[in-house]
């Protein structure tokens, strides 16, 4: 009886892994590719990104997720276009395996190259399955549906088909985008891709001198008002598009001084005695992927909320025009402290509003970044593998894997646990302050140009010296 059972996990697990090997893929590079070549990809993709953007979807009547337009800058996505599912089915994707690796519910092992194509097409599975999933409840839970007016005509069905189908097209498309940034561009298209967004806010948000004719709470941009407000004497809003300013270069520069701090561990050349380099570990050691996944986590949570809502379950909470009131939505929503302050409509229950949001974005920034550590081989193990492959080591201690792995876990657990509460409560703080654009957005923006810029500073070494080259190969 045991021995059928075990065949019949295998048939299926063969099955499995029959469906991951069979997915399309995005072929990465035969040979290294130079910085004129990657620089060349991600700027076609990013191009590629914005004009998907600007895509109508066919058939769309009634856009309820218009109003959200700082989540789809978390998901980069742009609501009642072909991308509006953006990067939310990816990030939900990673969410849910680092969640089940990260139990012991998955056992792959992610030392091993087999382990890691696994892991990767699982994740492609997983994301294709979100896209469907999340194509389909955008448009029959009315978020992104067709005119009211057809209620109930053969039309209306056909109408929802198509929406499904053009958001399901949109986001594999954004699915491979991202695989192709990352095997032949600089970083990964989940980052670039917020990063565009992010940048592209924060200069409507900055400069824009018209209101939005559809969108009423987009309204002038910060400097055209604050200077509209200072002739026609308006302390009030002059006070509130400052402290947006403010708050904005505040979280920015406090961003990038954060991003620059790192712990520097001497190394030695085993085989040439005097020479050495310093081993890097970034105080953010598990950079913006824990930010990322609670963002994407939170902003699912308010979209889901506003269906559930709009469908007559308000199961997750309510909202007050695009402001959440009650439920578990507000719990998790950030308020928008400054600003109550100088409205004076300040009161003590933003207080708990914003000491939970605090907690939740800290604790899911750690848990996230122990998970990271853990699935992205940056633990001590894998690090201290790659320094002896490298031909380095510690000077004053033999050349062990285990003595290297002992002394990095000295470094390694406590960067990730700090690291990651950190970066969180940095993303928490920008949240409350009311910068331009979302706070967790400018924190992930700036950690991922930070990351963009070493990545392509080090392309460019390889490429000017070949001994550099030789060695990071």
């Amino acid at each position: 009886m045991i021995p059928q059972r075990k065949k019949l996990h295998n048939d299926k697990m063969s099955f499995l892994d029959k469906v991951i090997s069979n997915l399309p893929e995005v072929k990465g590079p035969k040979q290294r590719l130079s910085f004129k070549e990657k620089l060349k990809w991600t700027s076609l993709i990013l191009v590629l990104f914005f004009v998907m953007g600007f895509i109508p979807l066919y058939g769309l009547g009634e856009n309820a997720l218009q109003q959200f337009e700082f989540l789809s800058i978390i998901l980069g996505a742009s609501f009642g276009s072909i991308i509006s599912l953006g990067i939310g089915p990816l990030v939900t994707s990673s969410i849910v395996l680092q969640l089940l690796s990260g139990t012991g519910m998955l056992k792959i092992d992610l030392t091993t190259p087999e382990g890691k194509k696994k892991f990767q097409g699982l994740q492609k599975l997983l994301g294709v399955v979100f896209v469907i999933f999340e194509a389909a409840v955008y448009v029959l839970m009315g978020g992104l549906a067709p005119s009211n007016s057809l209620v109930g005509t053969s039309l209306f069905a056909q109408l929802e088909a198509m929406l499904i189908f053009q958001l399901i097209l949109g986001g594999i498309v954004i699915m491979f985008m991202d695989e192709v940034v990352s095997k032949w561009g600089f970083g990964s298209g989940i980052s670039l891709f917020i990063a565009a967004g992010v940048a592209q806010q924060l200069f409507i948000r900055a400069f824009n001198f018209l209101p939005s004719p559809t969108n009423p709470d987009i309204s002038a941009g910060a400097i055209p008002a604050l200077i509209q407000s200072l002739i026609g004497g308006d302390v009030t809003t002059a006070a509130l598009m400052l402290a947006g300013i403010a708050s904005t270069v505040l979280v920015f520069g406090v961003a990038v001084y954060a991003q620059s701090m790192k712990v520097e561990i001497p190394l030695s050349f085993g085989r040439v005695r005097g020479q050495g380099i310093r081993w890097p570990l970034n105080f953010f050691y598990t950079s913006n992927i824990p930010v990322i996944l609670v963002a994407a986590l939170l902003a699912n949570v308010q979209l889901f909320a506003r269906l559930f809502e709009n469908w007559g379950f308000p199961l997750l909470g309510t909202f007050a025009g695009n402001s959440p009131a009650s439920g578990v939505v507000y719990w998790l929503s950030a308020p928008d402290l400054v600003s109550s302050i100088i409205r004076g409509t300040f009161t003590l229950s933003q207080i708990g509003q914003a000491l939970v949001y605090m907690v939740v974005l800290v604790a899911g920034a750690i848990v996230f970044s122990i998970f990271w550590v853990q699935t992205a081989n940056m633990d001590a193990k894998s690090q201290a593998r790659q320094i002896l492959a490298s031909g380095l080591q510690i000077p004053g201690f033999r050349r062990d894997e285990r003595v290297l792995e002992m002394v990095l876990n000295r470094y390694i657990w406590p960067l990730t646990i700090i690291g990651g509460a950190a970066i969180g409560l940095l993303a928490a703080m920008a949240d409350l302050t009311g910068a331009l654009a979302n706070g967790t957005s400018i924190v992930l923006a700036v950690s991922i140009v930070y990351k963009l810029y070493e990545e392509i500073a080090k392309q460019h070494m390889m490429d000017m010296h070949p001994a550099m080259r030789k060695f990071m190969e």
